[in-house]
Formats: C-alpha cells, structure tokens, sequence
C-alpha cells in the first residue's frame, strides 16, 4: 500500500431526488461541462485546485437548492484504483469530445473550397462555423487537465481549417494536402519499424486520422493497391526527400505546422539519418529508448503503439517549453 502525502483529487458525492427528472439531466450536464468523471454511481472526481473546487461548490448549492444531499471531499486514492487510471479516465473522456470535434472540422472542410471557387455565403457560413469551434475547443481545452493526445491533432485541424477560410476571402489557393482525401487509407512501409517509420505512423494516427489502418510488407518493390498509401520505402508516396527523413516529408506535405513538430523532427532526422545535422542533447537518449522498444518487441504493431507514447509525451514537453 502506498505512502500518501497529499491529496491531488476532489470528490463530489450526490444524491439527487427522483423526480423532477429533469433535474437530474441538469446535474448531469453541468458535471460534463466542468469535466467531472465519474468512479462511482454518484461520486464524480476532479484534480484538485481552486477553480475545481469552485466549480463543486456551485453545484453542492446548486443539488441541495433543488432538494438533494451532497458533499465535496479532498481525496487520495491508497487502494483499488490508480492516480494513473483515473487520468486516463480524463483523457479517455477528452478524446471522445475532441473525436467529435474533429469529425465536425473536416465535415464543414470538405464542404468549403480551398481557393476562389467558394460562394459569399459558403464564406459567411464557414465564418459563423469557425467561431462556434474555437469557442467549442477552447472551453474543452479548459477542462483537458492532463492534456489529452488528440488535443493536437484538433487544435492543429481547426488551425488548418482558419486558414483554408482565409485563403476562400482572399481567393488564394492554400497548398496543402487536404486531410480528408488521406482518411480511410491503409497505410503500408516496410517491416521491422524503427524510428522514422514509427513517427510516420504516430503522425498519421494522431494528426490525419486516428482510424488508420498499417500493413507491413518485406517487398522494396510492393505495388500500392487501391486506397492504399506508401511511406518510408521505395517509390513510396511518403519518403525520403534529398537529406529530409519520411517524417519530414510528411509533415511538410501533409500542410501540418513544421514549428510544432520541429523539436521532434530535428530528432527523428539525426537518428535515422545519422549525420548529426542538429546534435539536439537529448537526441542520444532517445535513441537508446527506440532501440530498447525494438529489442524487446518484435512486432511492428506494439513497437508503434509504445513508440507512440514517448513521441506524445515528446511533444507535450516541447509544446510546455515554448509556453515558457
């Protein structure tokens, strides 16, 4: 059993009247809205801090005005569920909202023309749609406490779609690959992944789309069937371009924002590539990591699945620095 030293969660425990129904609806969205979730019938948890703990003694008033009991605990977690289950509780919650947001961005993209061929009022609709989604990712933003991976991936579309809006005002074309004609694509490259291909693959996943599918073949010369993509091997869609490893051929086609993903792939380069174009310090370190993933796991699937959660906890880190 573990020592406990402090309490990092808050606890509010409810019991809330039958009827009117309605009511309980109420209580419900109001939990959504501060992202609150639930590990008991009835007791819903958030991280502590002072607005968390604001925002629960609203509702403790708010339950009891209506005839309810309810009650607000600082809590630590000694036995039966984890600090680390409870925040993948959190972030599983968050991906559902951002999966949402996503479907939403791309859906009103593929209705909006990249250039000059868009209408006044697809323009002025498109207009009205972009604030309603920075309002919408903001306030989830808000309540992402432990900075969900599909956040990125979100936050960097509704940036791709703000400036395929300027670009239909302007009647200027915008040159990038459009991320809808890349969903639904099986995505093939060489087996025995190592760091670039994993990259590839955590780029596709978290930022193109997340319901990628991969397939790994021993054939250099392996003809693409239909509705199938290619990255890091010959002839390959995706792959190396002059002294740029696939993951930055990626990055720079796909139109996705090279300045988020310098740090990482400044990194991916020097170790693929081994020419210590960068030297980044802790490029070494991350080396030896990737090579342990491949010595201890010898299918390409839990190789990109681990490899995946080092490059988004990468990521997370270079994006706090810059915040700094």
């Amino acid at each position: 059993m573990k020592d406990v030293t402090e309490t990092r969660w808050l606890l509010l425990i409810h019991q809330i009247p039958p009827k009117p129904s309605y009511f309980r609806v109420k209580i419900w969205r109001r939990l959504q809205q501060v992202g609150a979730v639930p590990v008991k019938q009835s007791v819903y948890v958030l991280p502590k801090n002072d607005q968390t703990l604001e925002d629960f003694s609203w509702m403790l008033r708010e339950i009891k005005d209506g005839g309810g009991e309810a009650s607000i605990c600082e809590a630590a977690f000694i036995d039966g569920i984890t600090d680390d289950q409870i925040i993948a509780m959190f972030r599983e919650a968050r991906k559902v909202d951002y999966e949402e947001i996503i479907k939403d961005i791309r859906s009103i993209m593929a209705e909006l023309p990249p250039g000059p061929g868009a209408q006044i009022e697809d323009v002025s609709h498109a207009d009205g749609q972009l604030a309603r989604l920075k309002k919408k990712v903001a306030e989830l933003t808000a309540i992402d406490y432990f900075e969900c991976p599909d956040r990125g991936a979100a936050e960097l579309l509704l940036a791709n779609f703000a400036e395929q809006l300027r670009g239909a005002k302007t009647g200027k074309l915008i040159q990038s690959k459009a991320h809808q004609d890349l969903t639904g694509k099986t995505w093939v490259t060489r087996e025995n992944v190592y760091v670039d291909r994993i990259a590839c693959a955590w780029l596709i996943c978290r930022f193109i789309d997340p319901t990628a599918r991969f397939q790994f073949v021993s054939s250099k010369k392996y003809k693409p069937q239909p509705n199938e993509l290619r990255f890091d091997m010959f002839d390959a869609e995706y792959t190396h371009d002059g002294d740029l490893c696939s993951f930055e051929v990626m990055i720079r086609r796909c139109g996705l924002d090279h300045k988020l993903f310098t740090p990482l792939a400044e990194i991916v380069h020097d170790i693929d590539l081994k020419d210590e174009k960068f030297g980044r310090p802790e490029t070494a370190g991350i080396k030896t990591l990737f090579s342990a993933i491949v010595t201890a796991h010898p299918k390409d699937e839990e190789r990109i699945e681990i490899g995946s959660k080092i490059l988004d906890d990468l990521l997370v880190h270079y994006k706090q620095q810059v915040k700094a």
